[in-house]
């Protein structure tokens, strides 16, 4: 754990004092709701506007277990130096698998769904960015029909 720490603060160190950042953002997002819950989040930009994300998560209870990634395409319009709303829309896929009693029950299977997402952003100048985003998808396989998610991010630029 040390040693994460102190690759985290160097990374930092050298954000800060080249003052420049990249545009990929990791970190996780904390989703609620209807939502799949926490996820890792990658987010990479192709140009001033344009970007994809990646959040791949898993979930798991007695009842059920799940994975899921879901790719989304962003666009992202500055407010401010530091504050920027987005928005987007991608998919989802993934795989579900309940932990029933009765093997003639319908006990798993794949989940693939059509996804949007807008939210707000906020960047400080040491990298780290916060954001608070809404993701209602459409299930097109398994999985309810209408779900939707709200999460709060927190990720390292770099």
């Amino acid at each position: 754990m040390k040693k994460l720490l102190f690759a985290f603060a160097f990374l930092l160190s050298i954000n800060l004092a080249s003052a420049q950042f990249s545009n990929n953002g990791i970190g996780l997002r904390l989703g609620s709701g209807d939502g799949f819950g926490t996820e890792i989040s990658f987010q990479h930009r192709f140009k001033d506007v344009n970007r994809i994300e990646l959040d791949l998560g898993t979930n798991s209870n007695n009842q059920y277990s799940a994975w899921s990634l879901a790719g989304i395409y962003q666009w992202s319009y500055g407010i401010d130096d530091h504050l920027s709303w987005f928005a987007g829309a991608g998919g989802r896929i993934g795989s579900w698998n309940e932990n029933k009693s009765h093997p003639s029950d319908d006990t798993g299977g794949m989940v693939l769904a059509a996804v949007g997402n807008v939210g707000l952003e906020y960047s400080f100048p040491i990298g780290i960015q916060i954001g608070l985003d809404a993701r209602p998808e459409i299930g097109l396989i398994h999985g309810n029909i209408l779900r939707n998610s709200l999460a709060l991010s927190v990720r390292y630029q770099f």
